[in-house]
C-alpha cells in the first residue's frame, strides 16, 4: 500500500466510508449548490474491485446510495446550523425575506412524514444600489482625474507670480540700494529682473525638454540624486525663509498700527494681547494664514492674491506720499553711496529674495487652464514687469528719504503716529498673511515630491505637512526681528541657487550648444560668485556683530 494511502486509511474522516479511497482529487464543491450543480458534480466513491476510473462499473449518482440517519449523500460537503446561518448572514435580523431551496444533499431517513430538509438562504436585503453607496462615500474627483482640479485664466495666474514676487521682498528694497549705492542699486535692480525673467521660463523649457512635471524631477533628471537633494534642499529653504520672513512683517506691522488707532488698548485687561507682537503673531498666524495653507489648489489663493496685490499699491502709494512729511531728523545721508557701496554682494541678496518665484513657477504653469510656453511667458513678462515698476518706485522713494539711515522694513523708518503710514502698515501685515500660504504650498509640494512621489493624496499627511510648516516658522519667527538679516541670508544661498545657478546648469544639460547655452554659463558663473561672496559676508557681520542691533518692539 502507498504512503498516501496509509494517511487516508489513518483518517477516514477525510475519504468516503468505502475503505477504498478515490484516485483522483475531486475539486471542492461550492456552498449552497444549486440542485443541478449538484447533480452534475458528485459522483460516489468506487466500490471495491472495481477500476478508479469506472470503466469496470456503470457510474451512479449519489442520490442512488442510502445514506442512513440524515447523512449527507455527497461526502465532505459544508453543513451550518440554520439558525446561525440565518442570523450571520442576515445582521441577526428575524422575519426578513428567505429564500428556500431544495434539500437535495440532506434527507432525513427517520422523519415520520419523510420529508427532506431544506436549505434556507437570505435575499440580500442589506445591499444597496451602487448609487446609493457611491454617494454616501465621500469621493473627491479631485484625487482622482489631474483635469477636476481647478484651473485659473491668465488674470489670475499673474496675480499669482506677481504677488508671489512683490512680498516681503519689496519692503527691502530702500535697503539694497543703500548697500549697493543709489546707482549700482538700480541698475542692479533692472539687470537682475532681466535674468529672473528668463530663468523663469526656463523652469519650463527645461521641464518639456526633459519630459518631466517638477523643478525636482528636471534636476533630478539631469544630474541624479545629488542634483535632486540640492533642488529640494533650496526650494525648502527658500520658500520656508519666506514664510518666516513674512511671520516677522506681521509682528512688526499690525500690533503698531493697533497701538497708533488705539492708545487705550494696552492698558486694558486681555485686549493689550494685540499690541503685543508675539501674541498678534500667533493670533493672525494660526488663525488666518494656517486656514489658508490648507488648500490644497494654488489656483484657489487667486482671490487672495488680488487683495495682496492692492495692499502692496496702498504701500506704494503711501511710501511716495508720506516721504515728504517725514521729520529731518529721521532723515539720513546721501553721501558716500550714490554710486557704488560696500555692500553690493548683499544687496544682490535682498533683490534676488525679492524677484525669485522660480519655485512658484511650475506650480503656476500647471494652474492654468491652457497651459502653454507662450502663454506662461506673457503672464511671466507682465509679473515681471509690474514687479520691476514698484520695486523700482518703492527702492527710489525710501532711500532718497532715510539715506543710510534706511532699515530692512522702510516702514520702520516713518514715526508711529502717521495714520497713512499704518495704514499701509495694516495692508502689508494682511498681504503678508495671504502670502505666506503660497510659500507653505511650494514647502509641502518639495517634501510630498522627494518622499511621497508615487503614492496618491493623502489628507493625513498634507495636514501633518501643512501644520508643521505653519508652526515651525511662526515658532522662529518669534525669536528674531532682524528682517534684513532674513533677506540676505536666504537671498544668497537659496536665492542664487534657484534663479542663478541650477536652471542655466539644467539648460546646458539638456541642450545642444548655442548662444543661449553661453550666456546659461555665464549666468551660472555670476550665481556661484554671489553665492559665495554673500555668505562669507553675511555670516561674518552675524557673527562679529558688525551690523545694526534690531529691538524687538
Amino acid at each position: 500500500m502507498s504512503e498516501s494511502q496509509k494517511l487516508l486509511h489513518e483518517h477516514p474522516s477525510d475519504s468516503d466510508s468505502d475503505p477504498e479511497p478515490e484516485p483522483e482529487r475531486r475539486p471542492s464543491p461550492l456552498l449552497f449548490p444549486s440542485p443541478s450543480s449538484s447533480r452534475a458534480t458528485s459522483t460516489s466513491p468506487a466500490p471495491p474491485g472495481s477500476r478508479p476510473n469506472g470503466f469496470g462499473q456503470k457510474r451512479q449518482s449519489s442520490f442512488a446510495q442510502p445514506r442512513p440517519d440524515g447523512a449527507p449523500r455527497t461526502p465532505n460537503r459544508v453543513r451550518f446550523e440554520e439558525e446561525a446561518l440565518r442570523r450571520s448572514l442576515n445582521g441577526d435580523a428575524r422575519g426578513e425575506a428567505w429564500m428556500e431551496l431544495e434539500g437535495d444533499d440532506y434527507m432525513s431517513a427517520n422523519d415520520g412524514d419523510g420529508r427532506e430538509r431544506v436549505q434556507r438562504l437570505p435575499l440580500l436585503t442589506g445591499i444597496e444600489a451602487p448609487s446609493v453607496t457611491v454617494a454616501e462615500e465621500a469621493f473627491d474627483p479631485e484625487d482622482y482625474l489631474e483635469n477636476a482640479r481647478p484651473r485659473s485664466g491668465m488674470r489670475s495666474a499673474f496675480m499669482n507670480m506677481a504677488n508671489s514676487i512683490i512680498g516681503a521682498g519689496i519692503i527691502g528694497q530702500p535697503y539694497a540700494i543703500r548697500n549697493a549705492g543709489l546707482v549700482t542699486g538700480t541698475v542692479l535692480l533692472i539687470g537682475l529682473t532681466i535674468i529672473v525673467d528668463w530663468t523663469i521660463r526656463l523652469i519650463v523649457i527645461n521641464s518639456k525638454l526633459s519630459g518631466t512635471d517638477s523643478f525636482q524631477a528636471t534636476v533630478q533628471h539631469c544630474f541624479g540624486k545629488s542634483g535632486l537633494v540640492a533642488i529640494s534642499l533650496a526650494q525648502w529653504l527658500f520658500a520656508f525663509g519666506g514664510m518666516v520672513a513674512f511671520c516677522i512683517i506681521v509682528g512688526d506691522t499690525i500690533p503698531k498700527v493697533m497701538d497708533a488707532l488705539f492708545p487705550s488698548l494696552a492698558d486694558m485687561s486681555f485686549l493689550w494681547l494685540l499690541t503685543n507682537r508675539r501674541a498678534v503673531m500667533i493670533l493672525l498666524i494660526l488663525g488666518i494664514s494656517y486656514p489658508l495653507s490648507l488648500y490644497r489648489d494654488i489656483a484657489k489663493l487667486a482671490k487672495a492674491s488680488g487683495f495682496a496685490l492692492v495692499s502692496m499699491s496702498v504701500i506704494i502709494v503711501t511710501v511716495i506720499t508720506q516721504a515728504f512729511r517725514v521729520p529731518p531728523e529721521s532723515r539720513g545721508q546721501l553721501r558716500g553711496s550714490l554710486i557704488i557701496h560696500s555692500g553690493i554682494f548683499e544687496a544682490i541678496g535682498v533683490i534676488s529674495f525679492a524677484f525669485v518665484c522660480h519655485h512658484n513657477s511650475l506650480l503656476i504653469y500647471g494652474s492654468l487652464r491652457k497651459p502653454t510656453i507662450d502663454r506662461f511667458s506673457r503672464v511671466t513678462h507682465y509679473s515681471t514687469s509690474i514687479s520691476l515698476v514698484a520695486c523700482l518706485v518703492m527702492a527710489l522713494s525710501g532711500y532718497l528719504t532715510f539715506g543710510d539711515k534706511t532699515l530692512g522694513n522702510v516702514l520702520n523708518n516713518f514715526p508711529k503716529d502717521n495714520l497713512m503710514v499704518n495704514i499701509a502698515r495694516l495692508f502689508f501685515g494682511l498681504n503678508m498673511l495671504t502670502t505666506l500660504p503660497l510659500e507653505a504650498f511650494v514647502c509641502r509640494e518639495v517634501m510630498n515630491n522627494y518622499w511621497f512621489l508615487d503614492e496618491p493624496f493623502n489628507p493625513n499627511r498634507h495636514l501633518i505637512f501643512s501644520t508643521s510648516l505653519v508652526v515651525s516658522a511662526l515658532a522662529l519667527s518669534l525669536l528674531t526681528c532682524d528682517l534684513g538679516v532674513v533677506f540676505e541670508l536666504f537671498g544668497a544661498t537659496s536665492a542664487c541657487a534657484l534663479a542663478f545657478i541650477l536652471p542655466p546648469l539644467c539648460y546646458i544639460k539638456l541642450s545642444k550648444k548655442s548662444s543661449k547655452t553661453y550666456l546659461a554659463m555665464a549666468v551660472v558663473a555670476f550665481g556661484c560668485t554671489v553665492m559665495v561672496i554673500s555668505i562669507i559676508k553675511t555670516t561674518g557681520k552675524m557673527a562679529m556683530g558688525t551690523g545694526e542691533p534690531v529691538q524687538c518692539s
